[in-house]
């Protein structure tokens, strides 16, 4: 197993439950972690064999994009949209601030 970490991966969005907050928005930061059979990559270099960070990047982005009024749901939507996208994926952790 090998440990895969995306962190401070960094966003403009419009979350908050002042309407300010929502209007202005405001950057705001996700890390995103996993334990992850990473064997069969280290053994043939392949792309396919792992996790494609780029996907994770993509899903965590097209999340961040959805207005919410608690960083408690954007993360419960990330944590939702990356087991939807990655069904093998599980211990995992994402982090908004």
């Amino acid at each position: 197993m090998g440990r895969i970490e995306l962190e401070g991966m960094r966003f403009f969005a419009r979350h908050g439950c002042l309407e300010s907050e929502r209007k202005r928005g405001n950057v705001f930061m996700v890390d995103f972690r996993c334990e992850y059979d990473t064997s069969a990559a280290e053994a043939d270099d392949c792309l396919g064999h792992t996790l494609d960070y780029s996907r994770v990047y993509a899903v965590v982005a097209a999340e961040m994009e959805i207005p919410s009024l608690l960083l408690e749901r954007v993360a419960s939507r990330i944590a939702d949209a990356l087991q939807r996208e990655f069904p093998g994926l599980h211990d995992f952790e994402v982090c908004v601030s």
